[in-house]
């Protein structure tokens, strides 16, 4: 796994940085933000070091398709399948960490 070692998220899946886990297998780890912005609202990352979701999507198009599927997984379990996916891409599209991570938000009727 790469990873870099002042990742945040590269921390928290070395069990460096507690989280709430709601998902794991040997490619992502999904656990719930720490600021919802909706009553599920869990980030889902690949567990290889990617800084944005077009970096890995260049690197790793399986890897991607297997995120969304997890995420799909998190909204069946969370609310009959509906579910938002945000990935922001960039400082100014508002990321702060960047290890690719996509937003599942879900658990109620969202707004537009």
């Amino acid at each position: 796994m790469s990873e870099s070692n002042d990742c945040l998220f590269c921390k928290i899946i070395a069990g460096e940085v507690p989280s709430s886990k709601v998902y794991e297998d040997d490619a992502v780890y999904a656990f719930n933000d720490i600021n919802p912005k909706a009553k599920v609202h869990v980030l889902v990352v690949p567990k290889q070091h990617y800084a944005n979701v077009a970096e890995f999507a260049a690197a790793d198009p399986a890897g991607l398709a297997h995120l969304i599927e997890v995420a799909q997984r998190i909204a069946d379990d969370a609310y009959h399948g509906a579910y938002r996916l945000v990935f922001n891409t960039g400082l100014d599209a508002g990321q702060t960490v960047f290890h690719v991570h996509a937003h599942v938000m879900t658990g109620e009727k969202l707004d537009e």
